[in-house]
């Protein structure tokens, strides 16, 4: 057996001793999970609040679906196939995580010379990539989130508090869900059990999807009302 395929076999052992040891214990496995996941989330809200707060709003007007024009079906896509993007992105860094940290030194036990060399420090490069991408994408998002929250408070005659606010009902459990994979990839990397990511990243995802879905539902046709209801 190649070294590339015993890396690849041991890999999918792991996963599935992982899945199967999960199934006994699945709210003691997801609580850590979801607890860092929400810690990242309000982080992130409060950043918004913070950088909206701040700025100047822009005196273009926003186009709000639900709310100054009908939400339809294309909207509802929309919505998903953005959301879905930012959680693929998070999924990788978890399948990162897990090659970095588990594959990797594993491929390199089995090689010599300058093979092994390379093998043993992409690893800690690649982790600190995931890392770097991951905090340029959560710094991204808050200052233009942030930015287009102080508009469109401002469209609405409302203070940026009272949107995110009225915003809370939706926004919440989608972020909680987006960022579920870092979640359990930050658990992982604190336990060192990289070896549990791959089958992270199936978990994690299977629990984001119905929540994304749903979300995406009060985003369209029920968080319009609330803003209304506070712009009124």
């Amino acid at each position: 057996m190649s070294v590339d395929d015993l890396v690849l076999v041991q890999g999918m052992k792991d996963s599935r001793t992982a899945l199967a040891r999960w199934q006994d214990a699945r709210f003691r496995v997801l609580g850590p999970w979801l607890g860092v996941s929400a810690l990242i989330a309000l982080g992130l809200l409060l950043a918004i609040l913070g950088i909206a707060t701040l700025s100047e709003p822009d005196a273009t007007r926003f186009t709000i679906p639900g709310l100054n024009v009908p939400a339809t079906g294309a909207d509802y896509l929309h919505v998903l196939y953005r959301n879905s993007l930012v959680l693929a992105l998070h999924a990788m860094a978890c399948v990162a995580g897990f090659i970095a940290g588990s594959s990797l030194p594993l491929s390199a036990a089995n090689r010599n010379g300058i093979d092994r060399w390379v093998h043993e420090r992409a690893g800690p490069l690649a982790i600190g990539f995931v890392v770097c991408a991951t905090a340029f994408s959560l710094v991204t998002q808050a200052f233009a989130i942030g930015a287009g929250a102080s508009t469109i408070a401002a469209q609405l005659g409302i203070s940026p508090g009272a949107l995110l606010l009225g915003l809370l009902p939706h926004a919440l459990p989608e972020l909680i869900a987006l960022f579920l994979p870092l979640g359990a990839w930050l658990v992982a990397s604190r336990r060192g059990r990289w070896d549990e990511l791959l089958a992270a990243t199936v978990v994690t995802v299977a629990v984001a999807v119905p929540v994304l879905l749903a979300s995406a539902a009060v985003e369209l046709w029920i968080s319009p009302e609330l803003l209304r209801a506070l712009a009124s």
